[in-house]
């Protein structure tokens, strides 16, 4: 099984975040699930990576040639994927993937999520998607999207397009439904 974790890359988040972070690389590698994510250096994104890593996981990282270039790519990964665009990344990336997990994250995380629920919801993705509500960082945007099906936005069967967990643990057993 592979999974996609989409995750930050900032340096300045809460430590409550990156336990979660490092319990899920440690839980995916003790569960023989490989990761993928986009390959960064730093912040969540590195927090799972090294978790995955030192507990015997694989690690693909796909990541786009300027970031790369930018220095913003992680020395270690088991396999690495340069793409052209960030567009092909994350293409990519859902298409290797059994399921996609996103830790709490900033605008291209948020991106990379809504992203893939609207995929599920065109038929294009059909994996799960888990949202890790980690310290209740998501639950403005769980409001929101409640909101879009209350103002008919959204059908009532598109709230069923992903999941939300609270614990790494819960997570996983999420993707295996």
């Amino acid at each position: 099984m592979t999974v996609t974790v989409y995750a930050a890359s900032s340096t300045q988040v809460a430590p409550v975040y990156i336990r979660a972070a490092q319990n899920l690389g440690k839980l995916l590698a003790q569960n023989h699930i490989s990761c993928i994510n986009g390959a960064g250096k730093t912040g969540l994104m590195a927090a799972v990576t090294d978790a995955v890593l030192e507990n015997g996981g694989q690690v693909i990282g796909i990541i786009p040639q300027f970031m790369v270039t930018n220095g913003w790519c992680h020395d270690a990964l088991s396999e690495r994927i340069i793409t052209p665009d960030m567009h092909t990344r994350k293409q990519l990336m859902a298409q290797r993937s059994d399921a996609c997990i996103a830790l709490p994250g900033g605008i291209g995380t948020l991106e990379e999520l809504l992203e893939i629920i609207t995929w599920k919801q065109l038929n294009l993705y059909h994996q799960p998607v888990v949202i890790l509500n980690t310290a209740h960082y998501y639950d403005d945007l769980l409001q929101m999207l409640e909101k879009t099906k209350q103002e008919h936005f959204l059908h009532h069967e598109g709230l069923s397009l992903w999941s939300v967990a609270e614990t790494p643990e819960e997570a996983l057993e999420k993707i295996r439904l």
